[in-house]
């Protein structure tokens, strides 16, 4: 079997986080100063620092507050910011995992339904009448669209006439291709937006547990306040050192992969047969497959002894379609692609 479907990188880690974790296990494992303190601490400052160098913008370290994941700070802003009832805009198909949230915090969805559009994928705002919450996702996960300037105005004029907080989910800002460009949420609508952000996905560490999330808005910042402080909790100091070690140093690793996702990405589109739909990712290293019909991804992995991820979870939109993780070996992608051509 070959798992092709959760999202984590068939890569070795980048040196420079490597090095960097090494170096805090021969050193100080005891309590750092900054855990103290209500923001961020090194963490703040490697965001903004990253923010200003790749996307030219400027937040304020002061407003950043660490977490351990974004499914995590999701649920807190939830729990503070809204009661059971109120709605949440998602852009649909849409990660699974939001997905369950919702559904468990009895949040209803209200799905903005992406649709194929040639090459790409397009959308049209239904009424946000009764939500209280916009959750972007942008990058997309699963479809990989990297939303315009217009786009992102659209939304956030329809944020400004409904009276929502913008959470900014952006974890694949880094893994965009040419000619596309992030822009984040906070640039255009900042006082209506709390962005979330994490080195895991472009540096492949999701069990080093560690996030941020940028407190633009200043309702759910002062509701986040009046927590008790240790609620949450907080990274470790491995997850800090690792994402610090990222942001500041691992570009060189990031490029080389980005590289490498680039390629991927073509040579799914050269070849899959025609039986499956694919419109090339403009970010991320996942590919939304349809194939359909429902159901095929468990055919796959009884028959091409491939896991993906069954698009059913992903909500409307996601039915006829599977989500495959390319970011592996060429070796491994050509061959989970010949399984996948042999079953289809």
């Amino acid at each position: 079997m070959i798992p092709a479907w959760i999202a984590d990188m068939d890569l070795p880690t980048a040196p420079a986080v490597a090095e960097a974790l090494r170096r805090r296990a021969d050193g100080d494992l005891g309590y750092p100063t900054w855990l103290m303190e209500p923001t961020a601490g090194p963490l703040a400052e490697a965001f903004t620092e990253r923010m200003a160098s790749r996307y030219v913008w400027h937040p304020d370290p002061s407003l950043v507050r660490p977490f351990n994941d974004l499914n995590q700070a999701l649920q807190v802003l939830l729990q503070i910011w809204t009661a059971p009832g109120d709605g949440v805009a998602v852009h649909t198909p849409a990660y699974h995992p939001f997905l369950t949230t919702l559904s468990v915090m009895e949040r209803p969805l209200h799905p903005v339904r992406l649709e194929p559009d040639g090459d790409t994928w397009r959308f049209e705002v239904p009424d946000l009448s009764g939500c209280r919450v916009l959750l972007l996702v942008n990058p997309h996960n699963p479809t990989g669209r990297v939303f315009t300037r217009a786009e992102l105005t659209e939304l956030a004029e329809h944020a400004e006439r409904h009276d929502l907080l913008v959470i900014a989910d952006e974890i694949h800002a880094d893994l965009v291709y040419e000619p596309h460009r992030h822009i984040p949420f906070a640039t255009i609508l900042p006082e209506r937006t709390v962005t979330l952000t994490s080195a895991t996905k472009a540096f492949n560490l999701g069990g080093i547990r560690c996030s941020v999330a940028h407190f633009g808005h200043r309702g759910a910042r002062e509701a986040l306040e009046r927590q008790p402080p240790f609620v949450y909790g907080s990274p470790s100091v491995f997850g800090v050192e690792a994402t610090v070690a990222a942001w500041r140093h691992g570009d060189a690793w990031l490029a080389e992969t980005v590289a490498l996702l680039d390629r991927h990405r073509r040579t799914i589109a050269a070849r899959l047969p025609g039986a499956f739909g694919y419109r090339m990712p403009e970010a991320t290293y996942l590919a939304w497959l349809e194939v359909g019909r429902p159901g095929m991804a468990e055919v796959f992995e009884r028959e091409a002894r491939v896991r993906l991820n069954d698009g059913a979870d992903y909500g409307p939109g996601g039915e006829h379609h599977v989500r495959l993780n390319f970011a592996t070996t060429e070796a491994i992608l050509t061959e989970v692609l010949d399984r996948l051509a042999r079953t289809a």
